[in-house]
């Protein structure tokens, strides 16, 4: 049977190309509110860039949970449009803005529960932990319009448009970086605000974001648009966004449970240690999370080619998008081993943090190829329909091989064995990838 879907006809790396281009760069933009904001903070003070490292865990589990309900939104819309039920899609639509201003609601409130005596188990030092205070105080306020706009971007891309909710994204970013300074040091009409202002300007970034969300999905135009007639709630419904949008939630919710679990370690050392590790890790995260942005674009590809039983453009979709990835990881490897200091100094950093940090970012900077390989390993199992084995290497490398690669590293060479664990960590879960694969083919054969 012919077909002209370009999944099926559409080169292979012209496609990848296409579908990866708008996630990499709404990842670039997701990860680099916190990195904008440690940019600006550390030149108030390093006690400041720690209040900030310490606030980054509550954000990302934060970030987690939106992703949750709006991959779960996402993954229903696409597949109630696939089988021509628009009214089930629309009433998705409902169902996931009532469930991010709901969810997000909680998890406000939950962080202002939480964040006093989370910031207490981590620091004695009373500046930073009023710092740390005053920060998360007012960026809690930000779950909402975070939720709300991810849930509508995704329902947005779940109707094939990738671009559209690329500018929402993009003027929140724009709004971030221009009232961080102003907000954070005064200028003009504006009182210098000191570290809250970093979290106002966050705040009012995503809030930017969700209005032009809002907006977008109310145009008449959208192939999905908010049900409100006839509306009532369905538990079902809600049970499955939660469902197909978990796996997302608990890859993403690693990270932030991987942090502060080297936090741990860290504090006995020192806040400069901290405060670095929270500057190198957004680094890391807009690094890494943009590559993630190009897997994203090799799943459907490959996902799709997988269903049409088209195994000769699957494994080229997975040759091609592994080259890609390859390149781009050895490419931030690169950067990071070669301008740490340049990298360090848009944090202001100290020479305490200089002493240690330049080698530290060079050490864990040659994670990063294996990181990169592993999840592409991962990303070709999720397309296949191995959701089990993805999740396996996931969780390999951020707490299987990581807690006891810090622990045992820690002991045996202290501050620079927590640096090793990562990279000793990703060989192992690259290890892991590869003999899954082999075993994979072989009982396939």
């Amino acid at each position: 049977m012919q077909t002209n879907n370009k999944m099926a006809v559409a080169p292979v790396g012209k496609l990848i190309w296409q579908m990866s281009i708008p996630p990499l760069i709404s990842m670039f933009l997701q990860y680099s509110y916190n990195l904008i904001d440690s940019a600006f903070v550390a030149r108030l003070s390093e006690n400041a860039l720690t209040a900030v490292s310490l606030s980054f865990p509550i954000t990302t589990l934060m970030n987690a949970a939106s992703i949750w309900i709006g991959v779960g939104v996402n993954v229903l819309i696409a597949g109630y449009l696939g089988q021509k039920k628009q009214d089930e899609a629309n009433t998705t639509v409902t169902h996931g803005l009532l469930l991010a201003f709901g969810v997000g609601a909680l998890l406000n409130l939950l962080s202002f529960l939480i964040m006093k005596p989370y910031f207490r188990a981590f620091t004695n030092n009373e500046e930073i932990y009023q710092l740390s205070i005053a920060y998360m105080g007012v960026c809690s306020f930000m779950q909402i319009p975070n939720m709300v706009h991810i849930a509508i971007q995704k329902m947005i891309q779940a109707t094939g448009n990738m671009i559209a909710p690329m500018w929402f994204q993009i003027a929140g970013v724009v709004v971030n970086f221009v009232f961080d300074p102003i907000l954070i040091f005064g200028i003009g009409i504006f009182p210098a605000m000191g570290i809250r202002g970093a979290a106002v300007a966050t705040v009012a970034g995503y809030l930017l974001s969700m209005i032009l969300a809002f907006a977008l999905l109310l145009d008449k135009k959208q192939k999905v648009q908010i049900k409100i007639k006839g509306f009532h709630l369905q538990k079902q419904m809600i049970r499955r966004i939660f469902a197909f949008g978990l796996p997302s939630f608990i890859m993403n919710a690693l990270s932030s449970f991987m942090v502060t679990f080297v936090n741990l370690f860290l504090v006995a050392y020192s806040d400069t240690a901290i405060a670095f590790f929270g500057a190198y890790f957004k680094v890391q995260q807009l690094i890494v999370m943009t590559v993630n942005g190009l897997i994203q674009g090799c799943l459907p590809v490959m996902r799709f080619n997988y269903g049409a039983g088209s195994s000769e453009r699957l494994h080229s979709a997975f040759r091609y998008g592994t080259a890609l990835v390859t390149g781009m990881m050895i490419l931030g490897t690169l950067a990071v081993i070669l301008f740490p200091a340049q990298i360090l100094g848009l944090f202001t950093a100290s020479e305490a943090m200089r002493s240690f940090g330049i080698s530290a970012m060079r050490i864990m900077a040659t994670s990063y190829l294996f990181c990169g390989l592993s999840t592409m390993i991962s990303t070709y199992f999720q397309a296949t329909e191995k959701v089990g084995s993805s999740m396996a290497i996931q969780l390999c490398r951020q707490l299987l091989f990581l807690v006891p690669s810090l622990w045992c590293l820690d002991k045996l060479f202290h501050l620079n064995g927590i640096w090793l664990a990562f990279p000793v960590a990703e060989t192992g879960t690259l290890l892991v990838a590869l003999i899954m694969m082999a075993w994979y083919h072989r009982k396939k054969s």
